[in-house]
């Protein structure tokens, strides 16, 4: 039988699911640790994957996000969920590889031939890559193309950038240090420590597993939309766990969560407002075919304008009451918040907590007088709901953080 809630009751289990609730305490997590309970983070634009562990773990700042991936290697960022570029960590990376490349390498065989990339070059290519790399150098993109075009592979347009997703999506390549703020490319096998690589007996069914920890309650359609993958793929995974699920339903629609958080239902709500700025793109507004729980329906547009972007939202116990981001000052970071309401004094002390937290984990110097945030008049300008909830493309959005702090995060 169906358990019967609320979609404030959903938004509070995806706000403990997400890991966004309760805040952070205990014993320091890793950053590896921290994305492996998401299973994946979006990372197309790398200074939002990092903003978005924050409110998700303790223990580590923006800076150890970096360093994780190159001096530890415990996380990686490469093609995956959707075809798109995604920090994973590193034990995960060959299984979910594994079961998401072959589908988006085949999707992208279209795109590959229209930039001039027909199976057998691709195939080529791909043998070249390996060579080139093979001394165990990280290469740009630049210097990458040079040794291809020797070879006489083709580096016209976008072929470069295609075949190079290719071979991530194939476990060819993945992504290096950067160098003079350029990405580098390194072979998957020289980058991957030997060992580290989990290998679960049902990856599909891992995968719901993993999704559902992170993100229940939700549907297979939620999964289908966050992963990419053909929705039959996707019920046989939800098939293969059903008996780890039960059912919750709201008024409008039926949803599944893992038996192992029904214990989540007995907590009761906080008494004081919960306040949250969460990045571009972040895994709470990414994570599902559908938004509406989160945003209400006559602010999508100043969240979701078109183009690609899904601009930084601050939650209020779980629903979108702003869009924000920071601003370079001459002594350190500013705050400025473009609220859709008049925000309440309540909310106001939560949010200065949660931009002191934010100053704290990108290693802002501190304040002789902390700088509070900056509200914006609300405004008055009505914004049409969105026509289409369709995902975005990811696209680099308006800087989150000043140059200063972003150097500091590595």
């Amino acid at each position: 039988m169906a358990i019967i809630l609320s979609d404030q009751e959903i938004r509070w289990l995806r706000l403990r699911a997400q890991r966004l609730y309760p805040k952070p305490a205990g014993p320091s997590q890793s950053v590896a640790e921290a994305v492996g309970a998401l299973c994946a983070v979006q990372a197309q634009y790398p200074p939002a994957a990092a903003l978005a562990l924050r409110p998700r773990a303790s223990g580590f700042v923006a800076a150890d996000v970096e360093r994780a991936r190159l001096r530890e290697r415990s996380v990686m960022r490469t093609w995956c969920m959707r075809g798109t570029l995604h920090l994973l960590a590193t034990e995960d990376v060959s299984w979910l590889l594994a079961l998401h490349g072959p589908v988006f390498a085949a999707a992208g065989r279209r795109r590959r031939r229209q930039v001039g990339l027909d199976d057998e070059s691709s195939a080529k290519g791909l043998e070249a890559l390996g060579e080139i790399l093979s001394g165990g150098k990280p290469k740009t993109r630049a210097e990458i193309a040079c040794l291809l075009k020797r070879r006489d592979i083709l580096t016209k347009g976008q072929a470069v950038y295609h075949l190079l997703r290719l071979a991530g999506l194939e476990r060819v390549v993945c992504f290096g240090p950067d160098l003079d703020g350029e990405p580098t490319y390194v072979l998957f096998e020289d980058w991957v420590p030997s060992g580290s690589q989990a290998r679960p007996e049902q990856p599909q069914a891992e995968l719901a597993r993993r999704y559902l920890s992170a993100h229940g309650p939700a549907g297979p359609d939620d999964l289908a939309a966050w992963s990419g993958l053909r929705k039959t793929s996707v019920r046989t995974a939800w098939n293969q766990i059903e008996d780890d699920l039960i059912e919750v339903r709201t008024d409008t629609s039926s949803f599944s969560m893992l038996q192992s958080q029904l214990p989540w239902l007995k907590k009761t709500p906080p008494d004081d407002r919960v306040v949250h700025l969460l990045p571009a793109y972040d895994p709470y507004l990414l994570g599902y075919r559908k938004r509406e729980l989160a945003v209400p329906a006559r602010h999508a547009r100043r969240i979701h304008p078109g183009g690609g972007l899904l601009r930084p939202v601050m939650l209020v116990d779980g629903v979108a009451h702003a869009t924000w981001k920071t601003q370079r000052m001459k002594d350190g970071l500013g705050l400025v918040v473009e609220p859709f309401e008049k925000l309440t004094e309540a909310v106001e002390r939560a949010l200065e907590a949660e931009f002191a937290d934010l100053e704290r984990y990108l290693e802002v110097p501190d304040q002789a007088t902390p700088r509070r945030p900056r509200l914006n008049p609300v405004s008055t300008v009505p914004m049409r709901p969105s026509r289409t909830t369709s995902r975005p493309r990811p696209q680099p959005p308006e800087p989150l953080v000043s140059s200063r702090c972003r150097a500091g995060s590595g």
